[in-house]
């Protein structure tokens, strides 16, 4: 049998955790009303206030898996930063790299011998051999997208509904009975987001044949698989035919690896055999320092290089920032590609991975909850219905944010960080068995509050079923 969610059940058990939260952080509540004097909505990022609980904690040292926050209390965290802290927190060889280049030089518009390396590596991991570089992975979409468009002469980009490739505007859509329109939650759009952009469901070949034979999109922008909506995996298939239309139609494919780098040392891109036109990452590839990178095939770079002598300058172009490609962000780049986030590494991560995938669909059918897990090399991610997702649109609508809220709660009350817009895990090059089985407990018990009263007066009634007496509706 599959249990339901008895909602009065989950408030209660919800409201229980909220107190338990007030008493066990009350210096993060102090700072929080303090921060509220000075900064918007209290915190330094409007979406800081989305943490279960009434304020987020406050952090106080962070080392390797783990956490302490100002009133002492310890965590395992798998939300690392969104993927930011991928390599773990104050990884030692990416820490020596920066003190090292920081007592020689932060920025300077100059490259250094870092530069090459970086370049060569990402070549060697992502199978492009050119790269330039950026500070967030926003930035190294938004390049891309230009390059895109200055090359094949084309206004449109199309990406997947309920994607999220960064603050760039022309991502920000969803698609509604064939049409492209702006995310409810978009904030203050440029301009109508049809006017430069295509969206689509994921998984939807005839939608991206019907888009691409239109001839004015430039470039696709994906995810190799959907990780900001949960982890929607591509059908089997899938990606053969997204490379086939793009050529087909001339249209450049770019992919984002920034969070399925998670996939493995190269990404989903190494992974599964990929061949795109550009790579675009950021967040975890400098150990936390702010880095990003984007990559292109020969063909691209030729006809890039051929654009940009076309140009009097390229300093004032849309392409670039100052501090892009500093000195700092390099030296971190390097150390942590060279010394933490390294094949081996990603090995022992991705067993984790798998360690956690079990545990979770272990406590799901042991209580007979409704849910599925999906996995994606060293992150995983778990949803109450009865199958995977297929697209950003399905996803969406059964995000179930109260069920969510309690589960996360519940989680942080017993020292257990997720990230806090999914039921999503990633794990970090210092994490331990014991630490995914700390979440595997913790989990348990979560399903214990909401599931398992229910699922034993459901087995019980039928076995009184079975041996003939009546049983309770």
């Amino acid at each position: 049998m599959v249990a339901q969610i008895d909602r009065e059940r989950l408030r209660k058990v919800l409201q229980a955790e909220e107190e338990r939260f007030l008493d066990q952080h009350p210096r993060s509540r102090e700072l929080f009303e303090e921060g509220r004097r000075s900064l918007l909505a209290g915190v330094p990022m409007p979406w800081m206030t989305e943490w279960a609980g009434a304020f987020p904690v406050f952090v106080a040292e962070a080392q390797g898996a783990h956490f302490t926050d100002v009133d002492g209390n310890n965590y395992v965290d798998f939300c690392l930063g969104d993927t930011g802290a991928m390599a773990g927190h104050a990884p030692p060889a990416t820490i020596e790299a920066v003190a090292g280049q920081a007592a020689r030089g932060i920025t300077l518009m100059l490259p250094t011998e870092d530069s090459a390396w970086v370049g060569r590596e990402l070549g060697r991991r992502f199978g492009l051999p050119y790269w330039q570089f950026a500070l967030t992975a926003t930035d190294a979409n938004r390049f891309t997208i230009r390059l895109a468009r200055a090359i094949t002469g084309r206004p449109k980009v199309l990406v997947y509904a309920w994607c999220y490739h960064g603050t760039v505007d022309e991502t920000f859509a969803i698609a509604v009975d064939g049409e492209t329109r702006s995310r409810p939650d978009n904030v203050g759009p440029p301009v109508d987001l049809a006017v430069t952009t295509k969206a689509i469901e994921w998984n939807d070949t005839e939608a991206l044949e019907a888009a691409l034979a239109e001839g004015d999109i430039a470039c696709v922008l994906a995810e190799p698989a959907m990780t900001n909506i949960g982890i929607i995996l591509p059908d089997p298939g899938y990606h053969e035919a997204l490379r086939a239309l793009t050529r087909e139609h001339g249209t450049l494919l770019a992919i984002d690896e920034t969070h399925t780098i998670c996939a493995g040392p190269g990404g989903y891109t190494r992974a599964y055999g990929l061949e795109p036109d550009f790579v675009t990452l950021g967040k975890p590839i400098a150990g936390g320092v702010p880095a990003a990178a984007y990559g292109m095939s020969q063909e691209v770079a030729d006809r890039v290089e051929e654009y940009l002598r076309t140009l009097e300058t390229s300093d004032v172009g849309g392409i670039g920032g100052t501090l892009s490609g500093n000195a700092l962000s390099l030296a971190a780049t390097r150390a942590t590609l060279e010394r933490v986030l390294t094949d081996e590494a990603f090995e022992r991560m991705i067993v984790l991975g798998a360690r956690f995938e079990a545990g979770v669909t272990d406590a799901i059918a042991a209580h007979g909850a409704p849910g599925h897990v999906t996995r994606l090399g060293c992150r995983v991610e778990y949803g109450f219905r009865e199958t995977p997702p297929r697209n950003g649109a399905e996803a969406a609508a059964t995000t179930d944010r109260e069920l969510e809220r309690f589960l996360h709660l519940h989680a942080l009350n017993r020292g257990i960080l997720m990230t806090p817009f999914h039921n999503m895990a990633l794990i970090c090059p210092d994490a331990t068995e014991a630490d995914v089985d700390d979440h595997t407990r913790a989990f348990g018990n979560a399903l214990d509050a909401l599931f398992m009263l229910l699922f034993r007066r459901a087995s019980r009634c039928g076995r009184r079923r079975a041996a003939g007496a009546p049983g309770r509706p």
